[in-house]
Formats: C-alpha cells, structure tokens, sequence
C-alpha cells in the first residue's frame, strides 16, 4: 500500500469515526467516495438513492417533531435541511473532503471544497449505507447528523424568500400583486447581469434589483420593495 492509498484509509477512518458506522463492504465505501471525474464506477447512482432516503427522513422527523406546522411550513424547513449549502456543511463536519476521488482535472481545479461535489458525496454515502446496512441504519446517521439542525430549526417564516413575503404582505393588505419586468441584461453568455423592477400596480411604487439570473434579480428587487414599505422588520 503506497502513501497516498494509506492517507486514503485514514480519511475513511476518520469519515467512520464521525458517522458511527464502519463499512463491512470496502468497495462500496469507495465507490460511494469516488467521483465521476475518477472513474466509471462512480457514486451517482448512490447519490439518486440517498437523495430520496435523506428527503424522507427528513420529511418524517419534521413531521414529528412540528406536528402544528402546515405542508408549506413543513416544505420550506425541509429544503433548508437538504439543501447543497446544508449538506456540504455537513459534509465538511464529518470531513468527507479529505477521503474524496476525483479525477486529475479536479484535483487541479481544488474540487475537493466544491460545495456540490461535497453534498452529493454526502448522498452517496448515505445510499451506500442503505443498500449495505438497510433504512434503520440509515436513518439512525441521518438523525446523528442533523441532531444540532433539528433541535435548533429556523422559523418557518424567515425561511420564506422575498417574492413570496411581498406577495403575502401584500395580499393581507388587500393589495394587488406585484408586478416584474426585466430592464436590462449585460455581460457575456456565462456571466450575464440582470436588473428587474418590481412594481406595485395600485400605487405606481417602483424598485429595481440586479443579479447574476432573472430569479435573483427579481428576488433583489422584492428585498428592496420590502425594505421601502417597511415591511423586513
């Protein structure tokens, strides 16, 4: 075993130590690690099927654990939960990166603390767990890693995005609802500036926001449509 391969094992050990769970199947731990980059036999078929473990548990333990919260409550604290920022976080934690295979071109390119390589490694692993060890076994990493998240989850409210909380003020003003058009668009193909405006049809009011998509421009102007009604406090 050369040097490389011996860090290797000591990344995995130290990646078992956090999820309290060793693998009898070493092959699968490595596929599950290994990206697409590196070889055919990749991890992304197990990254579809931790996707889906992960979601229901999720979705379950919230169900539990919010049993006043409506479905659009429920659905917004679970994106916030799966989401790639969450799971590479998560993914940093238990310090996937180190224990990661990637091909050459992604070893240059630093991909190792790409936040999407991270949180789909820590997909795959959890699909290798179920296909190795079954739903209980799964489910019990699931909850050891998202105990703090759990116990400490965000109010659904704060988790609603600018559009949505104009809208609702709105609406619970018996205001019409907003209106968006796009301005402008700068910049080259990959990386083009947008700015929209937000307009409010019943009073004429007007903001406009910039980002690097329509969605995000669109958002920007609805923070700011917020803040000059005096509605983000």
């Amino acid at each position: 075993m050369g040097p490389s391969d011996t860090n290797r094992e000591q990344a995995c050990a130290t990646l078992e130590r956090h999820l309290d769970y060793v693998f009898a199947d070493r092959a699968l731990l490595k596929r599950a690690l290994t990206h697409r980059s590196a070889e055919a036999d990749h991890n992304e078929r197990l990254e579809f099927l931790g996707d889906g473990v992960l979601n229901f548990t999720i979705a379950a333990a919230l169900f539990e654990q919010c049993p006043e919260a409506p479905e659009g409550d429920l659905s917004r604290l679970r994106a916030s939960l799966v989401r790639e920022t969450t799971l590479a976080a998560i993914a940093r934690e238990i310090e996937l990166g180190a224990a990661i295979v990637l091909g050459p071109g992604e070893m240059r390119n630093g991909s190792r603390r790409r936040a999407s390589i991270l949180a789909d490694g820590v997909e795959a692993l959890l699909g290798a767990i179920y296909c190795e060890a079954g739903f209980d076994a799964v489910r019990a990493v699931i909850l050891r890693l998202y105990n703090k998240r759990l116990a400490n989850l965000p109010t659904a409210a704060s988790l609603k995005d600018a559009k949505t909380q104009l809208q609702e003020w709105l609406q619970a003003r018996a205001r019409s609802r907003p209106e968006y058009e796009l301005v402008q668009v700068t910049g080259a193909d990959h990386c083009q500036h947008f700015v929209s405006r937000c307009r409010l049809a019943d009073s004429g009011e007007s903001v406009e926001g910039e980002g690097g998509g329509r969605r995000k421009a669109e958002q920007d102007a609805a923070r700011r449509m917020l803040a000059k009604l005096g509605a983000d406090s």
